[in-house]
């Protein structure tokens, strides 16, 4: 795959965004800003042993918003041409004179900018061909099917890799940009036996290939948990103590950040308001954010709105130290942003001394959850209801798999009564945790 000079590229993107804010100004704008990138990728799947599909992509993508006083317009092309770039910001300079004035719109405050761009170690481009890619799909799912008769069907394997450049400028004279890439591989297959067919999978991703797990092991990991998972039963109803897998426990951190975001907040719709300062966790809980993570899967010197990024702790000894805002957000807040506009960046939960097995033994009897379905999260009251599967524990270790259950309860009292997170922070992510074991929750069955 023909690759990219980034800085080649760095530079081309930093003038586009230049000349887009020279353009903005000429046209009346007060103020503008504009995020551009430019990246190519290759993706590969392999189903049953035969190339599915072989996809090359090269794409381009312009932002760009101004602002007339406290009025704002945004516009977006896939066209880096310089017509295309004038013909763009003009539709945002006649979006912006018809809306209305909105005191808290504009750019972000000028002494927050990132005054530099730390090298993060973000870009390993993989010079890899089709043939190449397909190989190492194809040993992947190999290496899923390969072990066991059971394993009848599969979903195929697919590798993925992109990298490419952004850049992002305002008109406070603020230009950064930097050099990116990013790598998959996953692979999903069905089992089969007397009692009917599953499926499960497993992946592995990484900004540098050699980062990335061996394809083998992605594909035993996919038929290990695709295998276990045959015979499921239901449950009764009942309440009993819930340990979420790694990479279920994530979303648990997803639903917490997604009630101390800004526009949950200045909306008044979310059951952590004015939870600022308060004890949510167990005091043994840290959740820590670090955007200046090397090779970090999110990082960034800088945030969407050209704020400087920094570590910190969102939540420490159990009580939350602050909000996920952008500039926006701030103000209707009447505070300063968090350095979050685009989101929360490489968030790590600290991990406790137990493995999964010893998190098995402190639970005792209960349910482990390795699947979630359905989008039961009311974020207003802390609600909390969705369909499940996973594992049904009995004096501390796994006895049969369940499936077809709801598992019900409150994320506030979730949180407090979270007992323990593990040390199995093994699923692959921005959001980085091992399983936690929550105290009780309802389990709706037969």
């Amino acid at each position: 795959m023909p690759e990219l000079d980034p800085r080649e590229r760095l530079a081309q993107l930093q003038q586009i965004v230049q000349d887009l804010l020279a353009e903005a100004r000429r046209q009346g704008a007060s103020a503008a800003e504009a995020g551009v990138s430019s990246d190519q990728g290759l993706s590969v799947t392999v189903r049953l042993g035969e190339v599915e599909t072989v996809e090359h992509t090269r794409d381009n993508g312009l932002g760009v918003t101004v602002y007339f006083g406290r009025r704002k317009g945004s516009a977006s092309t896939s066209d880096l041409s310089p017509e295309a770039v004038r013909d763009t910001v003009r539709a945002a300079c006649n979006i912006a004179r018809y809306t209305s004035e909105d005191p808290c719109t504009g750019l972000a405050d000028p002494e927050l900018m990132a005054r530099e761009v730390a090298a993060l170690d973000l870009h390993h481009p993989w010079a890899i061909t089709a043939t190449e890619g397909v190989d190492i799909a194809r040993a992947c799912e190999d290496a899923a099917r390969a072990g066991d008769a059971r394993i009848t069907n599969s979903e195929g394997a697919t590798l993925d890799t992109h990298h490419g450049v952004f850049v992002y400028g305002n008109s406070h004279g603020f230009v950064g940009g930097y050099p990116t890439s990013r790598h998959s591989l996953s692979c999903a297959v069905i089992g089969e036996d007397d009692a009917g067919m599953q499926r499960d999978y497993w992946y592995t991703t990484a900004r540098a290939a050699e980062d990335l797990d061996r394809p083998e092991d992605v594909g035993r990991r996919a038929a290990e948990r695709t295998l276990a998972r045959l015979g499921a039963r239901r449950l009764n109803t009942r309440k009993a103590p819930v340990l979420f897998r790694a990479e279920m426990a994530a979303g648990l951190m997803r639903s917490l950040v997604g009630a101390v975001r800004g526009p949950a907040l200045y909306r008044r719709a979310s059951f952590l308001l004015d939870a600022l300062g308060q004890p949510l966790f167990p005091a043994f809980v840290r959740i820590h954010e670090d955007p200046l993570k090397r090779r970090g899967l999110s990082s960034s010197p800088f945030d969407d709105e050209g704020v400087a990024t920094r570590a910190r702790d969102l939540v420490r000894d159990g009580v939350l130290q602050g909000y996920v805002l952008d500039s926006y957000a701030a103000r209707r807040l009447g505070t300063v942003t968090t350095g979050n506009a685009g989101g929360v960046r490489n968030l790590t939960a600290e991990l406790g001394p137990l493995d999964f097995g010893g998190l098995l033994r402190e639970m005792g009897t209960g349910l482990v959850v390795t699947e979630l379905m359905g989008q039961g999260v009311n974020l207003v009251t802390g609600d909390y209801s969705r369909g499940a599967a996973g594992f049904w524990v009995e004096n501390g270790a796994v006895a049969y798999p369940v499936e077809e259950i709801t598992i019900a309860g409150n994320l506030r009292d979730m949180f407090r009564g979270l007992v323990a997170i593990g040390r199995d922070a093994d699923a692959p992510g921005s959001f980085r945790t091992g399983s936690w074991l929550i105290e009780s929750m309802t389990i709706a069955g037969e």
